[in-house]
């Protein structure tokens, strides 16, 4: 059932920088939660995979999206990615930016995507030179996926039904890539971006079954309805189960979330072993993550449209020349990762991005780059984390908590009303609005309206929602 993988497939991550430009493999998953990697210490899931790069390259394990202004959080966390700039900076058309690809492109780079775009046809067309298998919308069924190839002249293909399961739809469109690569030919930067494990969770039936014959454990901060109303508790992505959450509902969607990363993992396998088939694994520059992370009945939620960690926070693991093995509990943003990959690549990123460098971090030669990290959701929720301790703010119900991370990893302990935290409390929000001075965040941290806390989600009704397959309509909805 597990694509296995040894390291020595994976290339030496401790190998001496090339003297050319190296190549770039992103790998980007959708909607993964930091905590489903087995190598993290998640004996729960099988990720072979990714356990292999993680024993090989670079961990970064407090890795974070910024936020978003509206409830579809990847399209945010993308256009930071691709831009190099923070949320309140990343907004409109991703084309009146240098993205990335572009930057790589001008630099001499071959670039070529395939998977998931949630940013519009016309900003890929501009951002990209080439493609295939361009899925461009936020989710849909992943034996039904709909994409377009870019043509010759830069424009877009109509749109096409497949046959297949999107993983394996994409997976097969970068090794197709790999393969026809010669030699003499530019250096590549390849984007696969996979619409897994996003919903609908409908995993091939061997990983579904497999999952409900050895379930995951319920999250630690499990809880049957979030304690108060966050301002989001009816949003699209928690309406996929009825409330409350019941442990048999969470635990049926953890096995089947399970079931597609297990999956994803061994596509990516099919990846690798692709890239080292074609002779420009040692060359190569692996990068894994995730645009954020996910409930999935933390907190009593099932979406990422919260700022606590489980929703925030994505795996993400380097790997490749010049890049050691290692761990980091620094904090950083998703969208580091532009200036980083610059870095490597030996090209001068645009003045003015956001991100940080972190190949200081990489040697070495500093722990850090930020000492705090700011995160926003809508005009609703605002946090800012510190290493050891994580304050967050809900602008619109004049309510504050505080979780010490150290002895409350999992968030379940709100300290901001305890009298020895008020100082703490003081400076954290004083901070906070520093920080949306610098990061051109126009909202208030107190709303002029105080709305309730309280609600009852008995009376809520649900629709099915039009993206699942008929087994999950008929068995999360009642349809």
């Amino acid at each position: 059932m597990s694509l296995l993988i040894t390291a020595s497939l994976l290339f030496a991550a401790q190998s001496a920088p090339s003297t050319s430009q190296p190549n770039v493999l992103f790998l980007f998953a959708d909607d993964q939660r930091a905590d489903t990697v087995a190598a993290y210490g998640n004996e729960h899931i099988e990720t072979p995979t990714l356990d292999a790069l993680a024993a090989t390259g670079f961990n970064f394990r407090n890795n974070y999206c910024m936020g978003a202004t509206q409830g579809a959080v990847c399209i945010a966390s993308r256009a930071m990615l691709m831009s190099g700039h923070s949320l309140y900076r990343a907004e409109g058309p991703l084309q009146q930016y240098r993205n990335l690809p572009q930057v790589f492109h001008d630099a001499g780079y071959d670039t070529f995507a395939t998977g998931k775009w949630h940013n519009g046809a016309e900003s890929f067309s501009a951002i990209f030179e080439d493609g295939e298998n361009v899925f461009f919308g936020g989710m849909c069924d992943h034996t039904k996926v709909v994409t377009r190839d870019v043509t010759e002249d830069g424009g877009l293909t109509e749109p096409r039904q497949l046959e297949g399961f999107s993983s394996e739809i994409f997976a097969d469109t970068a090794i197709e890539f790999l393969r026809e690569r010669e030699p003499g030919d530019a250096p590549f930067f390849l984007y696969v971006a996979f619409t897994a494990p996003h919903d609908p969770r409908m995993p091939p039936d061997a990983w579904r079954d497999h999952y409900y014959a050895h379930r995951p454990p319920l999250p630690a901060n499990y809880m049957p309805q979030h304690p108060f109303h966050n301002g989001w508790m009816r949003g699209r992505d928690e309406q996929l189960a009825p409330w409350p959450r019941t442990k048999e509902v969470i635990s049926d969607q953890l096995a089947e979330y399970y079931g597609m990363i297990s999956h994803l993992d061994a596509q990516v396998g099919r990846i690798l072993a692709a890239l080292e088939e074609s002779g420009a694994a040692e060359n190569t520059l692996v990068v894994y993550t995730a645009d954020h992370g996910l409930a999935l009945g933390s907190h009593g939620l099932l979406g990422k449209q919260s700022l606590y960690e489980h929703s925030m926070k994505s795996p993400l693991i380097v790997v490749g020349p010049g890049v050691p093995h290692g761990e980091s509990d620094a904090l950083t943003y998703l969208f580091d990762l532009y200036p980083t990959l610059c870095a490597a690549a030996r090209i001068e990123p645009p003045e003015g991005i956001d991100g940080l460098d972190l190949t200081p971090i990489l040697s070495g030669s500093a722990d850090a780059v930020r000492e705090q990290l700011f995160t926003s959701f809508e005009d609703k929720m605002r946090a800012l984390r510190d290493g050891r301790w994580k304050l967050i703010r809900y602008p619109l119900l004049h309510h504050t908590q505080l979780f010490d991370l150290e002895s409350d990893p999992h968030e379940l302990v709100d300290l901001a009303a305890e009298a020895e935290q008020s100082e703490r409390v003081a400076r954290m929000l004083a901070d906070m609005a520093r920080w949306q001075a610098r990061c051109e965040d126009p909202h208030p941290l107190t709303a002029k309206q105080k709305q309730p806390m309280e609600y009852d989600p008995s009376e809520w009704k649900r629709k099915p929602d039009p993206w699942q397959p008929q087994w999950i309509r008929e068995k999360y909805f009642g349809e």
